[in-house]
C-alpha cells in the first residue's frame, strides 16, 4: 500500500507513525483496496493534519476496513464505538464502579473508548454515527472541533486529547432506524465518499481476503458484483445485495458448497423482499 502512495504522502505519513507504549492489539490489520488512491491520499493527508474523517457509502463498500487499514498505516491503535439507540454517555465515556484499595473499598472510574483515545492519544472509531439518538452525540461535540477537550461528567475531570488523537466516523444513509446529521455534527469531519470496490480491485481483494483461489470462479463473482452494483444503481435491489462483505462470505463459502447455495446463504437470504431474491438467485444462475 505505502509503495502506491505519492512520495510527499508516504513520507507524511512515515513521520505521522506512532509506537505505541500499550493497546498494540488495537492497532488494526488492514487490507482495505481503494477503488481509487485518492481516496486514501485524501483520509492519510487529514488525519495528518489532526481533521477528522466521515467515511460515508453504502453498506458493504469497506468502510470499517478503510478505518482499519488507516489504523494499520498510522501504527495507530483504534478505540471503537458502535452506534444505535441504546448508545449514552457511559458507552462513551465511561462509568463508576467499585474496587477495592488496600482493603478498603473506593469508587473508580473505567475509562470509555472516547476518553481511553484521547488519554492515550489513538484512533476513535465511530461506526454508523447516525443511528445514535440525537441528543447523545451532542456530549462529545467539544470533542470533535478544535477544542478537543470534554468535560467528564461522572468525575468532573476536563480531558485534553493528546496529540495523535483523531477520530474516524462512518455513515450509512436512508437506513431505517438512521437519522440526518445535523450541521453542527456534519461540519466537524471532512466527508470522504466511499464506493463499491469493483473490478480489479475487486479482484485482488477476493485472492487475498479470501479462500477461494480458483481463477475462473473469481472472475465470475466479480462478474456478479458488477451485476448487482448495476442492479442498484438501477433500483433494482436493496444495497444490500451489493454488499462487498456478503460477496467475500460467499467466495468463502464456495470453497466447499456450490457457489449457487454460498450466495444464497451470504447475499440472497438477507434481502427482504421477495422480487429482490428472485432476482439475484436469477443472477447467480447465468454465472454459476
Amino acid at each position: 500500500m505505502i509503495n502506491r502512495l505519492p512520495t510527499e504522502i508516504a513520507n507524511i505519513l512515515q513521520t505521522s507513525k506512532k509506537n505505541p507504549a500499550q493497546f498494540e492489539e488495537l492497532i488494526r490489520s488492514g487490507g482495505y483496496l481503494p477503488p481509487e488512491m485518492e481516496l486514501m491520499v485524501d483520509a492519510i493527508t487529514a488525519l495528518s493534519m489532526g481533521k477528522n474523517i466521515l467515511l460515508k457509502g453504502p453498506t458493504g463498500a469497506g468502510k470499517t476496513k478503510f478505518a482499519e487499514t488507516l489504523s494499520n498505516l498510522f501504527n495507530q491503535p483504534m478505540f471503537s464505538v458502535n452506534c444505535s439507540v441504546d448508545l449514552d454517555a457511559e458507552s462513551l465515556l465511561g462509568f463508576k464502579t467499585l474496587a477495592y484499595k488496600e482493603e478498603k473499598q473506593v469508587i473508580e472510574f473505567v475509562p470509555g473508548p472516547v476518553t481511553n483515545s484521547m488519554i492515550h492519544g489513538h484512533f476513535l472509531y465511530i461506526d454508523e454515527i447516525n443511528m445514535a439518538k440525537p441528543e447523545t452525540l451532542p456530549l462529545i461535540n467539544g470533542v470533535l472541533d478544535y477544542r478537543r477537550t470534554i468535560t467528564n461528567p461522572f468525575t468532573n475531570e476536563v480531558i485534553t486529547a493528546k496529540e495523535g488523537f483523531n477520530v474516524i466516523a462512518a455513515i450509512n444513509e436512508g437506513y431505517v432506524g438512521t437519522v440526518p446529521l445535523n450541521e453542527a455534527l456534519k461540519n466537524r469531519f471532512v466527508v470522504i465518499e466511499v464506493p463499491y470496490i469493483e473490478g480489479e480491485q475487486l479482484k485482488q481483494l477476493i485472492e487475498t481476503n479470501t479462500k477461494l483461489k480458483d481463477p475462473r470462479s473469481i472472475d465470475l463473482f466479480v462478474k456478479l458484483s458488477s451485476d448487482l452494483i448495476n442492479a442498484v444503481n438501477q433500483g433494482k435491489v436493496a444495497e444490500d445485495a451489493a454488499s462487498i462483505r456478503a460477496l467475500l462470505d460467499a467466495c468463502d463459502l464456495s470453497v466447499l458448497i456450490p457457489p449457487k447455495r454460498a450466495i444464497l446463504r451470504s447475499i440472497v437470504d438477507k434481502l427482504d423482499e421477495e422480487r429482490e431474491r428472485e432476482f439475484v438467485k436469477n443472477l447467480a444462475d447465468t454465472l454459476f
